[in-house]
């Protein structure tokens, strides 16, 4: 009886064994949920600063029943929540990204996915330019200290006048006047000058700033100095002869008077040999002319002709003037309405009128047949002096 009560309690044991094994694991299979299997695709995978990435997980699969949401973690400290599995979001900043998506089915089962997006930063657009140039000048236009947050090259663009469409596409702004990050802008006349700047890196980002540069004029003192500008000739005609000659006594100066004298060689024979003297100013739409007369006989004075005027151009104004250079300034006062009398060439004729005496016999040698002559000019001009000052 003993016996058979340990068997019966080892049996019982061995049961009860088996079944605290089994217990467990058939509550885990009662217990078990399904979870779905997700997937994530950014695209593009490279954007630039500020823009935005489409994300999308639809191709995630719930496995059993359907899936109730996405959960979204863009990588940058930001999150949401959606009822489908695509949605977009922007990055500010530059840099690489690590996104996850948490898929849920309606069993409670979860899934996560993970990718990544690079987010490239727009150049740093640095442009130094001149405080103050002047008409002539040569401005720098730097733009050396622009750099690119990730460390690699950049390509400039400079388009140094937005007004003008020097490539011929319709577009003024984007024409291609220089590639380089430096640029030298020679100028030739006071004004506002536009121009636009476009930095770009190698992977897309592109920055673009436009500029101005004001030119100004430049400033002068002005003084005049008085001088005398004298020409002289000399030669000989015979009767019925003419001398012509030009020359251009008044370039950048104001021409204030002039005294011409015509004089001809002695006479041993009387009477006085008639000579005339013409001038002709054809860019002031003047001439003049004068005959010689008879010199004093006792004091043995040759025969003389005289051209002269005074008051020819109004005094000029000096003091401060403004312009792109002193040419275009001293252009400006000599080429003043009223103020232009003797620019241009000067033309002076000599004329062998009449040489006295002519001979009484026909056939005979002429005792004489003309004269010597000189002929001495001058004339009073003002010079210009054009100082430059700084402004104040």
């Amino acid at each position: 009886m003993v016996v058979a009560r340990s068997s019966l309690s080892s049996a019982t044991l061995l049961m009860l064994l088996l079944g605290s094994l089994l217990l467990p694991g058939c509550t885990e299979v009662l217990d078990r949920t399904t979870n779905p299997r997700a997937s994530l695709e950014a695209y593009p995978a490279l954007i630039q600063a500020g823009e935005m990435v489409t994300l999308d997980a639809r191709a995630s699969e719930p496995v059993e029943g359907v899936l109730t949401g996405w959960s979204w973690d863009f990588g940058d400290g930001t999150s949401s929540e959606t009822l489908i599995g695509f949605t977009s979001h922007r990055y500010d900043a530059f840099g690489t990204y690590t996104i996850t998506v948490e898929v849920t089915n309606d069993q409670g089962g979860t899934d996560e996915a993970t990718t990544s997006v690079t987010v490239n930063g727009a150049p740093d657009l640095v442009l130094d330019l001149p405080t103050q140039v002047r008409a002539g000048d040569t401005a720098l236009l730097d733009a050396s200290a622009s750099t690119d947050p990730e460390g690699g090259p950049l390509s400039f663009s400079w388009d140094l006048d937005v007004l003008t469409d020097a490539d011929g596409n319709g577009v003024p702004d984007d024409d291609a006047d220089a590639i380089t990050p430096d640029v030298l802008l020679p100028t030739s006349e006071s004004g506002l000058l536009r121009g636009r700047l476009t930095v770009s890196d190698a992977d897309g980002g592109v920055v673009s700033e436009g500029f101005e540069v004001n030119v100004t004029t430049r400033r002068f003192t002005l003084a005049w100095d008085e001088q005398t500008v004298s020409e002289s000739w000399e030669g000989y005609l015979d009767q019925g002869e003419r001398w012509r000659t030009e020359h251009l006594p008044a370039v950048g100066m104001r021409v204030m008077a002039f005294e011409a004298v015509l004089e001809l060689g002695s006479e041993v024979l009387l009477p006085y040999d008639n000579f005339t003297l013409m001038l002709e100013l054809p860019a002031s739409g003047w001439d003049a002319s004068a005959q010689t007369t008879t010199g004093n006989v006792t004091r043995n004075e040759p025969a003389s002709a005289t051209l002269e005027k005074e008051d020819l151009n109004p005094e000029p104004e000096s003091g401060v003037f403004e312009g792109d250079s002193a040419e275009e300034v001293l252009a400006r006062i000599l080429n003043q309405p009223g103020a232009r009398f003797g620019q241009g060439n000067w033309s002076w004729t000599v004329v062998a009128d009449q040489a006295d005496p002519d001979g009484l016999i026909p056939g005979a040698p002429d005792p004489d047949p003309g004269n010597d002559w000189t002929l001495e000019v001058r004339i009073t001009v003002l010079v210009p002096r054009l100082v430059e000052v700084a402004y104040e």
